[in-house]
């Protein structure tokens, strides 16, 4: 079972990039959600539901094994949230582009209550809980353009 956590944790060794590892962690992340374009809404929700509670497991065991809050090879919690952002949007290059791009900026940036979550929620459930405030702020920011734009 560990080397199940450690490959879902790690999204798939996206968590070993030599640079940027939760970006690799992201880009995974849009192929999970193109994996689901193509399903009715109630199973893509299933599908991130599912990514949100493997990812808690994981993510706490890959913490667990390394005796860190939240490693840094830790990137299932921006897969989940990548892929939470853009399966909301137009599915355009364009539209997500700029999914992938304000997820990171927000997780990056973490403006509060991403900044509350990731202090004060432990444990796996806070690895990947602040990431999914990042992605409700991307949301809030793009799905509404997306509404005005196309139409």
């Amino acid at each position: 079972m560990r080397r199940l956590a450690y490959l879902v944790g790690l999204s798939l060794g996206a968590g070993h990039a030599p640079f940027w590892p939760g970006t690799f962690g992201a880009a995974v992340g849009l192929l999970f959600a193109a994996s689901l374009m193509a399903l009715a809404w109630p199973v893509k929700l299933a599908g991130l539901m599912a990514l949100f509670a493997i990812g808690v497991w994981a993510s706490a065991a890959v913490a667990a094994d390394t005796g860190l809050e939240d490693p840094q090879i830790v990137v299932v919690d921006e897969s989940f949230g990548a892929a939470a952002v853009v399966l909301v949007l137009p599915f355009e290059p364009l539209w997500w582009a700029a999914g992938f791009i304000a997820f990171r900026a927000f997780d990056i940036l973490k403006p509060f209550p991403v900044n509350w979550v990731q202090d004060k929620v432990k444990g796996g459930l806070g690895i990947m809980l602040d990431d999914a405030a990042a992605a409700f702020y991307a949301i809030l920011l793009l799905l509404p353009a997306s509404w005005l734009l196309s139409g």
